[in-house]
């Protein structure tokens, strides 16, 4: 689900197949560590990209398949190799991790797509490539899921990136809605604020519901996984509605009876997708 760090990879899932549950880790441990480099603890810019650059050292040196890896490294060589993963979406992330380091602020849309793109999408890539279900259908609907999960993240966690002094809304938005920069921490209860709120909230909707057919056409544990995924994700949004918006005060997260709305809707996502088309057609 779209919560901190990287709580939303499917680490030792009860529905993922135990043969896979060494590579997800493996590829996890990478992950979660190249963020907390970017992103936790009092480093310097420079320092932080300078560790980040050891990591990209140590991909390049399992891209040519060098003996004598630290152990992490080690571990992530032999599930690359076991798997045949490629190594595009381990660069990505790392390209993404220093982007977080030396930018806080995106100036439209189609900027912050680009750093969803390195940032969460290849998450998903890894995934279908260890499903050794990574074609180009695929991929597509699963950049859109992931993309949208960066958003909603970026959405529910709007007053803890603003204590880091990012801002994950695109400028151009704030900037349609008459919302400053200045003023994000103080635009709770503004209606300038609950509609650009309501704007960023519907267009990532748009967006999980353009990649969710995905989960409907994976068999087997990966589809109920990811229909969980999608619905918690939908779940978060309706949760930013249900407080007006204000992300300020009130974080949205999944309590106990969310989790059973989610769970009943990922069961039943075929009959509602259904329905959403059916609807679309009526207002077309």
């Amino acid at each position: 689900m779209p919560v901190d760090h990287y709580e939303n990879f499917p680490v030792a899932s009860v529905l993922l197949p135990r043969r896979l549950v060494p590579a997800v880790e493996a590829i996890y441990a990478f992950a979660r560590s190249a963020d907390d480099l970017a992103d936790e603890g009092d480093a310097t810019p420079d320092e932080r990209l300078a560790a980040l650059n050891l990591y990209e050292l140590q991909l390049q040196r399992i891209g040519r398949q060098e003996e004598g890896l630290p152990p992490m490294f080690a571990r992530l060589a032999g599930v690359i190799r076991e798997f045949d993963l490629p190594m595009a979406p381990f660069h990505d992330l790392l390209s993404a991790f220093k982007q977080d380091v030396v930018v806080q602020r995106y100036r439209t849309y189609a900027d912050l797509l680009d750093y969803c793109a390195r940032s969460a999408n290849p998450v998903g890539l890894l995934m279908l490539s260890l499903y050794k279900a990574a074609d180009e259908t695929n991929v597509r609907d699963s950049d859109a899921i992931c993309s949208a999960l960066q958003i909603i993240n970026f959405l529910q966690d709007v007053a803890i990136d603003l204590h880091k002094e990012r801002i994950y809304l695109p400028l151009e938005d704030l900037t349609r809605f008459a919302v400053s920069p200045a003023q994000l921490g103080h635009a709770d209860g503004q209606a300038k604020w609950r509609n650009l709120m309501k704007f960023e909230v519907a267009r990532a909707r748009a967006l999980m519901l353009s990649g969710a057919p995905l989960a409907l056409r994976l068999p087997g544990r990966i589809g109920l996984e990811l229909r969980l995924v999608v619905q918690g994700g939908l779940r978060i949004l309706e949760a930013i509605e249900e407080v007006e918006y204000d992300v300020f005060r009130h974080r949205p997260k999944l309590g106990k009876w969310d989790w059973i709305k989610v769970v009943w809707r990922a069961l039943t996502m075929r009959n509602q997708l259904k329905k959403l088309a059916a609807a679309s057609h009526r207002l077309e």
